[in-house]
């Protein structure tokens, strides 16, 4: 198998984030992480073309209300290992590799955050290690069971006919904040060949379009499992994303978890609400859950 790993220069001095690169292994492949602050944890899955540098804003705001955030980047994105085949990249692969990842991790009563490609995979994890959850945050994401909306179908097909996504311009258009050069060049950091796309080139196309595709049963079970949870839980979805409208794919959550209360809007922000909103969901987590653990 061949593997890419984007070279430790294209990390330095990136604005915002002088965080302490950590590293397991998990079948071969080198993952990274960061772990920042002390208290009760926050775990961190990140989306598709992203990687753990958009929580940036929400990791300084957590760890100085005294938390400690732990943001795996997923296989094929940023610091860690990249398969350069497409078809390597799986849902089941996915859920696989970031399982084994924390299991490397010392994580209780965690609080899961999840947005995007992170919602399929971070919830299945949640719902599969409850015993180490103690809340959910579920942002600008589904679980893909057969039907999606026309905005990711537009997404979908622009990444099936474009060999070399445009990290930079992916995330600008998804944004409504007008994000500097330096951040752009953050965000496209760990991509800087077309093989090391891979992972974020495949990621659409791994959506279930039907009930019977590749995925789809796996994330139906996720659905059953929130239906029975008991902890609290957060819907904070944005107010100006085309792939997960407000307030209807919020509302799909709010419907299904029992604990989760009325839906949050973050306003002013697209579809990476943590770049533009990242203080605004701090708030919205301390609002809804107060202490974020017994030692917070």
């Amino acid at each position: 198998m061949d593997v890419f790993r984007t070279p430790d220069a294209r990390f330095e001095d990136l604005p915002g984030y002088p965080y302490t690169p950590r590293y397991v292994e998990v079948n071969g492949l080198r993952l990274h992480h960061i772990d920042e602050g002390t208290g009760s944890t926050v775990v961190c899955f990140h989306g598709e073309p992203d990687w753990s540098y958009l929580y940036r804003h929400m990791v300084k705001g957590l760890v100085a209300t005294g938390h400690r955030v732990v943001c795996p980047d997923l296989v094929g994105f940023g610091r860690s290992d990249k398969p350069t085949d497409q078809d390597w990249y799986t849902y089941e692969r996915h859920v696989e590799y970031v399982t084994g990842h924390l299991e490397q991790i010392e994580l209780s009563d965690v609080t899961v955050v999840v947005a995007d490609w992170g919602g399929p995979i971070g919830l299945r994890w949640a719902v599969e290690h409850a015993y180490q959850v103690g809340r959910l945050v579920i942002m600008n994401t589904g679980l893909f069971t057969g039907r999606v909306s026309k905005g990711f179908m537009a997404w979908r097909e622009f990444a099936a006919r474009t060999p070399d996504l445009p990290i930079g311009m992916i995330m600008q258009g998804a944004t409504t904040t007008e994000l500097a050069p330096e951040v752009v060049a953050a965000y496209e950091a760990p991509f800087p060949t077309p093989e090391s796309k891979a992972g974020a080139q495949r990621f659409p196309l791994l959506v279930p379009l039907t009930p019977d595709d590749p995925g789809a049963r796996e994330m139906a079970a996720v659905q059953d499992a929130l239906m029975d949870w008991s902890k609290p839980a957060l819907v904070a979805f944005s107010d100006n994303d085309p792939v997960f409208p407000y307030p209807k794919s919020g509302e799909v959550f709010t419907e299904l978890l029992p604990t989760a209360g009325e839906q949050v809007a973050i306003a002013g922000a697209a579809h990476f609400l943590q770049e533009d909103a990242g203080p605004q969901i701090v708030d919205a987590m301390i609002a809804r859950f107060g202490r974020l653990g017994a030692d917070a």
